[in-house]
């Protein structure tokens, strides 16, 4: 099974850097994603770019070398970080959207992890922008500065990093208040709250990405939480150790519940998360969803029942969903266009081999959500996210029904 889903990513990576890696401005050493394929002439003038899928670009970069390290993965990930400073034309933390910021961070974070790979100069005044930016009042970050507008987006990517860079009590500070405000009737994480003159105000709206990022910082809290206690193994086989790492209970009671609802109400009967997201923005948020469903997966400690369960759900989420996903992809010239819809078939972008001529003129008319870099990217960390829980399942020689033996 895991050769079959590292191909498959070896074949999404290829498609993303085939199809919409380019030189920003002709500079050497630098590398970008269009953001949409084929490009018209502003996208391949990166006019438009969009900060935060280049982080998720980046991410995705990582998750390939994390899988196999090359001296070519090397180095896009390099020309990637130079050619968001390049095409930022200035301070990563002049971006006015915490939430582009965290993703940012994060990704940096990862690729400084990288064999051979530097931490990016500019990652740790990234970071101390994202903290200082934390609204005193609330405790909690703004969607953008100057901005009354709290929500997960913002927020969950930034506990993930602060759990990640040692500023544990802020990411947990910030988690409780995402569970205290912001769970809905389902048991689903809301998009955020706006403080109005007549008082907080919700914001309902249920995507599947602020269900991925409540997840993914409350694993990272929780793990950390264990660690600090000295809890270091999987399983925790004494009363002493399970005392001790009693303070991360209600982190891991978080992921088993955020898990179980986005399995009952963001899948249908066959395990494939079918949350209409489109294009836009909204074709990665289900590829965040499952990179954390995959975290869930792979390091959630096997020490309880209700744990293991867990991740038999979330791994039956991203290798069911992948497998429909890929099952409904287009081929051209050998490599994938996935579907934003991952229950339907992709649809080619429909300027497809048209002259730049007319493509100009058709960009402006048709929209075709697979033509966007974003969706591509969600397909592409799902196969990432599958073949990380198909080598974990290999490893441990588990199945979705439990363990062999």
């Amino acid at each position: 099974m895991l050769d079959k889903w590292v191909n498959r990513a070896d074949l999404a990576e290829a498609a993303i850097n085939e199809r919409h890696s380019a030189r920003v401005w002709g500079v050497p050493r630098t590398n970008l994603g269009h953001v949409a394929w084929p490009a018209n002439a502003k996208e391949k003038l990166f006019i438009h770019w969009h900060y935060w899928w280049q982080a998720h670009y980046l991410d995705c970069l990582v998750d390939a070398a994390g899988r196999r390290t090359t001296k070519a993965r090397r180095d896009r990930i390099r020309d990637t970080m130079r050619g968001i400073a390049v095409r930022n034309v200035g301070k990563l933390s002049a971006n006015r959207y915490y939430d582009d910021k965290s993703w940012l961070a994060l990704a940096m974070g990862r690729a400084g992890k990288v064999r051979k790979v530097r931490v990016p100069k500019a990652l740790v005044p990234l970071e101390e922008n994202i903290v200082d930016g934390i609204d005193s009042l609330t405790g909690v970050l703004p969607w953008r500065s100057g901005e009354t507008f709290y929500n997960v987006p913002s927020n969950g990517p930034a506990a993930i990093m602060m759990a990640r860079t040692g500023r544990l009590e802020q990411a947990r500070s910030i988690t409780d208040w995402i569970f205290d405000n912001l769970i809905d009737d389902d048991g689903l994480v809301m998009d955020g709250l706006r403080m109005r003159m007549h008082g907080p105000e919700l914001v309902r709206n249920i995507h599947p990405y602020c269900q991925g990022v409540a997840i993914g910082a409350c694993l990272e809290i929780a793990l950390k939480l264990r660690e600090r206690a000295g809890v270091t193994s999987t399983v925790v086989d004494h009363w002493s150790e399970a005392d001790k790492a009693e303070e991360s209970l209600q982190y891991f009671a978080h992921i088993h519940a955020t898990v179980e609802a986005v399995a009952r109400k963001m899948a249908n009967g066959h395990g494939i998360i079918d949350w209409d997201t489109g294009d836009g923005d909204g074709g990665l948020f289900k590829g965040i969803l499952v990179r954390y469903l995959a975290d869930v997966a792979v390091r959630l400690p096997d020490d309880s029942p209700t744990n293991r369960e867990t991740k038999k759900i979330a791994a039956r989420l991203v290798l069911d969903s992948a497998e429909s996903v890929w099952n409904h992809r287009l081929e051209v010239d050998g490599l994938p266009v996935f579907a934003t819809d991952w229950t339907a078939d992709a649809r080619l972008p429909q300027n497809y081999g048209l002259s730049t001529s007319s493509l100009n003129d058709l960009v402006s008319v048709v929209r075709v959500d697979e033509r966007d870099l974003s969706v591509q990217l969600s397909g592409w960390m799902l196969m990432e996210a599958a073949a990380r829980v198909a080598e974990e399942l290999d490893e441990k020689n588990l199945s979705f029904t439990g363990r062999s033996d």
